[in-house]
């Protein structure tokens, strides 16, 4: 899979700082809790989608971190930086072993599969 970014030769050298530091704080937290737990759920209050991702986790028994960040009315600045940096475009972001599987319907389909037991299975962090 290959989404559209921006190739660095078309930034100008004297933007590339802000794009690279921009709310950079919220993604390495996000990193960090990926690298230290198997599965993560990053959300924002008022969203009824990270709630229904932390419910499949909780009806399964499986542990889980879960961070959030605002809600609708605030904090949406960023939010964005963990949209472009998963590429992502909406919430929840539902990691399993460092892989972004997307949000609650996503997460859904895998545990209707059978996928989410393998991978939890496994017990590896790719990131």
């Amino acid at each position: 899979m290959t989404r559209a970014i921006l190739d660095e030769t078309q930034i100008h050298p004297a933007a590339r700082p802000l794009i690279g530091s921009k709310h950079g704080d919220i993604v390495r937290e996000v990193q960090a809790a990926i690298a230290a737990h198997q599965v993560v759920v990053v959300g924002m209050a008022l969203n009824p989608f990270p709630r229904k991702a932390r419910k499949i986790l909780d009806v399964l028994g499986t542990p889980y971190q879960y961070l959030q960040y605002g809600s609708y009315f605030n904090q949406w600045h960023r939010r964005n930086a963990l949209k472009m940096w998963s590429g992502w475009p909406m919430f929840p972001m539902v990691f399993v072993n460092g892989v972004l599987v997307g949000g609650a319907s996503e997460l859904q389909a895998l545990v209707t599969s059978g996928e989410l037991s393998t991978m939890l299975a496994k017990k590896v962090r790719q990131f």
